[in-house]
């Protein structure tokens, strides 16, 4: 049931990726905000891009795992992403514009990274009837 749940939870943070990195794509300035930081790029979007593509691998990436049943590189994955989000955070907090209200949404992605990828590794696997 925990491996469920984790890999429900892996999916959709996996998902969650794919659509933040296209949102660097196509929607560069709404993406930029919605991370947390004012960001004027007069017109070159060469830093959004290169993190949409970024996110899309990895939510890819995640995403592959979870359907490839890989239990221990869905844990390691979601436990060294928590680095991601972490960093992301302390980013948004060192702006002067920006507070707790702008940065909860990283320290959320923080603990789930961490709380799923440890019981993920931490959960014994299933033997799978013959």
């Amino acid at each position: 049931m925990t491996t469920k749940i984790s890999y429900s939870i892996a999916l959709l943070v996996g998902l969650g990726m794919i659509f933040l990195g296209a949102r660097f794509f196509f929607s560069p300035e709404v993406a930029t905000a919605g991370y947390g930081i004012h960001f004027n790029a007069g017109g070159d979007y060469s830093f959004h891009h290169i993190k949409g593509i970024r996110d899309i691998f990895s939510g890819i990436l995640l995403c592959a795992f979870v359907l490839l049943d890989e239990r221990r590189a869905v844990g390691v994955t979601l436990l060294t992403g928590s680095i991601i989000s972490f960093t992301d955070m302390l980013i948004v907090l060192s702006k002067s514009y920006n507070g707790v209200v702008q940065a909860t949404p990283h320290i959320v992605a923080t603990i789930l990274l961490i709380v799923f990828g440890v019981l993920l590794l931490a959960t014994k696997p299933q033997k799978k009837a013959l």
